[in-house]
């Protein structure tokens, strides 16, 4: 196995960095861990009485971010936890803008 680091800048925006290496890196199937921090951040969950149907949140404040994900045929998808001065969010990760610091993703191809 090989494990990749990926950083995202301040402005950046998390998924599109990291897709964007997976593309150049042609990964088919890797696992992701994050670790960093964002200022912005849309996180989905389900509803409870539907798995259906997702609802999607949008946060704008200075948020520690952890996740993890996978790329499945050559797709990244991600879920974080995110924790700011006044909120606690989890879910699947749509967007998420890095502020005045960096997120680090680590790209760990998967074989067999």
């Amino acid at each position: 196995m090989t494990t990749r680091v990926v950083q995202v800048n301040k402005d950046e925006e998390v998924l599109q960095v990291v897709q964007e290496h997976v593309d150049q890196l042609g990964l088919n199937s890797a696992v992701i861990t994050l670790i960093g921090a964002v200022n912005e951040a849309e996180v989905s969950v389900m509803a409870k009485d539907d798995e259906s149907v997702d609802y999607v949140r949008r946060y704008t404040q200075p948020m520690e971010l952890s996740g993890t994900g996978e790329v499945i045929e050559g797709k990244a998808h991600l879920h974080v936890t995110l924790a700011g001065e006044d909120i606690t969010a989890a879910g699947h990760l749509h967007r998420a803008v890095v502020g005045g610091f960096f997120v680090r993703a680590y790209l760990t191809t998967v074989t067999g």
